[in-house]
């Protein structure tokens, strides 16, 4: 079965065929950089993950380009309330950014530029464009004319004349429609600015990831992607200053991921109903997220809830412990003596099954369903040359999803110390009412040691006894 990926010009499925065979130029528009990121931008960032991944795994070198808007009136805005450079505020969330995206293992792109760094691209972009008569100055403004190109809407499925019927009266006298885009915006008193054909100034926000894509992956490219929010005006005004500009539609198949709900609006900072990855890291693994939000087909919306980032950590925690236990086995076994394992591997069913979800348009929610069957089979399976290649297959498949980034003790010490610190508990108690129970049981005084049994219970603690001795965890 072929690799097919939904393709939101066309609206459907199909199968994707790289222009150049086992090469992949891919785009997906990053962050502007004014906040740390939140869930909503960890969703796109996973599902772009998946999909680099994904096509590696298949065998395609991917050329994996993700920027940064760096320029951008958020940025001076949030530059002028803290009252430092805007430079210094690009810097500090970039740095966040690495940092959040990092504890969600997600691999660095091939290219990572910033829109600042090619002002030259963009000026050269929005000339040629003045020069077809596709753009026009106005005061040193830079405007994109709607109506020089005839099949705006062709993303987005939008009209132009509904659109511009729509459109409010904007008090702007400078543009010739309503609907025109800026490509350059004339500089204002205290902003940073570029010198220009048109007179000092700074690019507009679509302009930025047309010559970016431009430069790094050519006049067309494979795949762009992004938010659904990005579809229209963003994508669709790429569309139109890319076509403008080379004549050429830029992008073969355009990839959108859906959005993180809460209480079925989506998040987003301007209904201030978001929450940032380092407020979640606080309460949940960053691993746990990331399985939680791959739980779901990426276009399909997902709900962000406590129960669901609770029922992500218990099955994490699951994989973990298999993934402990697969390992105590394979001291057992000697890997190296079985004959064509990845070979093997590959062609084990569960490979297989991976796969075909995959191949159909990355369905991760139904590969999830897999693993959890695989982790079934392997706990009842004898040890010997099946379960070795099983638990390979089981592994490389969990591992194309960016999971198991950690070992199975760092991955249970982390999660210890976030439960640890969010239910704020006393280690030296916990520790006395275990003693105390010990001795109750000795002495066989069974009401004592269930007191202390309920007591550990009541604030989130369970014990097993063991061989070892008495073994305690949080919920």
């Amino acid at each position: 079965m072929s690799f097919k990926i939904f393709n939101t010009m066309s609206g459907n499925k199909e199968d994707f065929i790289p222009q150049k065979e086992n090469y992949v130029g891919m785009y997906v528009c990053g962050v502007t950089v004014y906040d740390y990121c939140h869930v909503g931008h960890a969703r796109a960032a996973i599902a772009f993950d998946t999909l680099y991944r994904y096509l590696q795994h298949l065998g395609n070198k991917v050329c994996f380009i993700r920027n940064f808007t760096d320029i951008d009136d958020k940025i001076i805005n949030r530059a002028n309330e803290e009252g430092v450079d805007w430079q210094e505020i690009n810097q500090k969330y970039i740095e966040a950014f690495h940092q959040d995206m990092g504890k969600l293992n997600i691999a660095s792109p091939t290219e990572e530029p910033k829109a600042t760094d090619h002002i030259p691209e963009m000026l050269d972009m929005i000339q040629s464009l003045v020069d077809k008569e596709k753009a026009y100055e106005s005061d040193g403004d830079v405007f994109y004319s709607i109506k020089s190109f005839k099949d705006y809407g062709c993303l987005s499925g939008k009209n132009i004349d509904d659109l511009q019927s729509g459109a409010r009266v904007e008090v702007n006298e400078v543009k010739r429609d309503p609907l025109d885009f800026a490509l350059w915006k004339k500089s204002k008193p205290g902003e940073p600015f570029w010198d220009s054909p048109w007179g000092k100034g700074r690019p507009g926000w679509h302009i930025e990831c047309s010559a970016m894509s431009k430069k790094y992956l050519g006049n067309t490219f494979d795949i762009h992607g992004g938010g659904k929010d990005l579809i229209f005006p963003h994508h669709e005004n790429e569309i139109a200053q890319s076509c403008g500009c080379t004549g050429k539609q830029p992008v073969r198949y355009w990839v959108h991921n859906g959005f993180v709900n809460i209480d079925k609006e989506k998040m987003s900072k301007s209904l201030g109903n978001f929450f940032t990855l380092r407020d979640v890291y606080k309460k949940y693994h960053p691993e746990v997220l990331r399985l939680f939000l791959i739980s779901s087909q990426y276009r399909s919306p997902i709900d962000f809830s406590e129960k669901n980032l609770e029922d992500a950590t218990k099955v994490m925690t699951r994989f973990y412990e298999g993934l402990a236990g697969i390992n105590e086995k394979f001291k057992g076994l000697d890997i190296n003596s079985i004959s064509g394992l990845q070979k093997k591997v590959k062609e084990h069913p569960l490979t297989k099954s991976f796969e075909t979800a995959m191949n159909d348009d990355l369905n991760t929610a139904v590969v999830m369903a897999h693993l959890n069957e695989g982790l079934r089979n392997l706990n009842s399976t004898s040890i010997d040359e099946e379960f070795a290649i099983t638990a390979h297959a089981w592994i490389n498949s969990a591992k194309v999803l960016g999971l198991f980034a950690s070992t199975p003790e760092k991955f249970k010490e982390e999660l210890f110390s976030i439960k640890k610190e969010n239910l704020d508990l006393d280690i030296e108690k916990i520790e006395q009412l275990i003693t105390d129970r010990n001795i109750a049981r000795k002495s066989k005084n069974w009401a004592e040691a269930d007191r202390c049994r309920d007591e550990l219970t009541a604030i989130g603690v369970l014990i097993e006894d063991t061989a070892n001795g008495t073994e305690w965890k949080i919920k």
